[in-house]
């Protein structure tokens, strides 16, 4: 595609900006509408709260000794973010506005780690890259880091005249308001759906019809999806009457936080501030309509749309519309393609997501509260909820990417691990059933001889 190219320059990591105040304005007219429009009203009156206004739900009763030693080290990573960045400006010319070119401006990571971090850039499109390993490298930086790059070799730094450390700033308030403590909706689920994301712009299908436009508010929308995620879901906020259900009435409320918090990081940023006002409230619209999309309640109003475009075969990427209904689908997949990797990594994701299911669970049981579907541990297995999304959510819209690329490689060898992967949750379950079933077993045997002895 014209706007994923790879210039001349050396590939360059990121620094990541430390920030004092915990408070961001944002416009208290400021109202996103249902079907991605932006409703303003009296201008100039200003809403002070903390960038990103995460819900207030007590998660202190889940934390773990180890989760406990984080919070504490908190300020000691910030300050050491702080040092790093300072010493990338030493040399500064990226305050000039300009690339660095030499090894010698990589001095966000320690040696050791940096030729493996630039290494891993290097196969950034490759389908078997490994988040985990690469946010170890990066010093937990990974969505700052791949941003950034992203942002280099796709020519949208050049393109859209974006001033560096502006770029810098917004990206490190988008990393810095993802809550780590999350098992799932961390940064680095983040990183891992934008490096997805990047894979399928690079699709032969796709490539070719994009403009810099699209592949901006792709990578962004990847980033930013599901920024200042309480680790909770819908239906908890809505039984739990939290201020964000009544914001948006109990519709895609997770998704409008996501999108309005990244407007106002946007506009405190002042990332898109030197492009004419249309033009930035356009692209706030398109994001919003992108990360709207990610709604997992609205899965089959979009699986449809995408097969009946497939079966007419009508789908026309000149047109702008269709364009963004595709980057629409693509992040969809995006979301939801860990089953789609290699074991290893997939299962990482799953017992992730699962984890934060079950502390979700545990939530409601301690304030009285039904559970949550997939919520309680002792009923739902991790094999079960992995077979349930596989069959029902990741299949059904994959098989329909895969009809799109007609098929592409990437497009097999994920359908290949798709296949793979439910098969091995298959396995697990079965193995986990039958565990059950003997102790249960051993149990009545233990309770049978106990009675009659005694």
């Amino acid at each position: 595609m014209s706007a994923i190219i790879a210039p001349n320059i050396h590939i360059y990591l990121s620094m990541f900006l430390f920030f004092q105040s915990p408070l961001l304005l944002i416009p208290f007219s400021l109202i996103f509408l249902a079907d991605g429009r932006l409703s303003t009203g009296h201008a100039g009156v200003l809403l002070a709260e903390r960038r990103g206004s995460y819900p207030l739900i007590d998660l202190r009763t889940l934390k773990t000794s180890a989760q406990q030693g984080e919070v504490a080290s908190g300020t000691r990573r910030k300050v050491k973010r702080l040092l790093s960045f300072q010493r990338y400006c030493h040399a500064s010319r990226l305050l000039r506005g300009l690339v660095p070119h030499t090894p010698g401006s990589l001095h966000l990571l320690d040696d050791d780690y940096l030729g493996q971090a630039a290494h891993m850039l290097s196969k950034v499109g490759t389908w078997n890259f490994d988040i985990f390993l690469f946010d170890r490298l990066t010093n937990g930086n990974s969505l700052v880091t791949l941003m950034c790059h992203l942002f280099n070799v796709c020519g949208l730094i050049h393109h859209f005249q974006l001033d560096m450390v502006k770029l810098h700033r917004f990206l490190g308030m988008v990393q810095e308001d993802y809550h780590s403590q999350n098992p799932y909706h961390n940064a680095v689920h983040a990183a891992d759906v934008t490096q997805a994301m990047y894979c399928y712009l690079k699709e032969p299908k796709l490539a070719e019809q994009l403009s810099p436009l699209d592949v901006f508010l792709g990578l962004m929308a990847a980033a930013a999806h599901d920024v200042d995620h309480p680790g909770v879901n819908q239906p908890f906020l809505i039984k739990t009457r939290h201020h964000l259900a009544s914001l948006y009435q109990n519709t895609s409320v997770l998704e409008s936080h996501h999108w309005r918090s990244t407007v106002g990081m946007l506009r405190e940023s002042g990332l898109l501030s030197h492009l004419p006002a249309a033009m930035s409230q356009d692209m706030e619209q398109q994001l919003g309509s992108l990360i709207l999309a990610t709604d997992i309640s609205r899965q089959n109003e979009f699986l449809l749309t995408f097969r009946e475009h497939l079966d007419n075969q009508d789908l026309d990427l000149q047109l702008a519309s269709h364009r963004h209904f595709m980057l629409q689908i693509a992040l969809k997949c995006a979301d939801i393609c860990n089953p789609c990797r290699v074991w290893e990594l997939s299962k990482q994701w799953s017992e992730r997501v699962c984890e934060e299911f079950y502390r979700q669970g545990d939530l409601e049981k301690k304030f009285d509260l039904e559970v949550s579907p997939l919520c309680n541990q002792q009923a739902d297995s991790v094999p079960a909820i992995q077979i349930g999304f596989i069959s029902y959510i990741v299949e059904p819209l994959f098989e329909e990417w895969h009809r799109f690329t007609e098929p592409s490689l990437l497009s097999q060898a994920m359908m290949g691990h798709l296949h793979k992967n439910k098969a091995h949750w298959s396995h697990l379950r079965y193995t986990h059933t039958n565990s059950d079933t003997q102790a249960h077993s051993n149990s009545e045997e233990a309770e049978l001889t106990y009675s009659v002895n005694h």
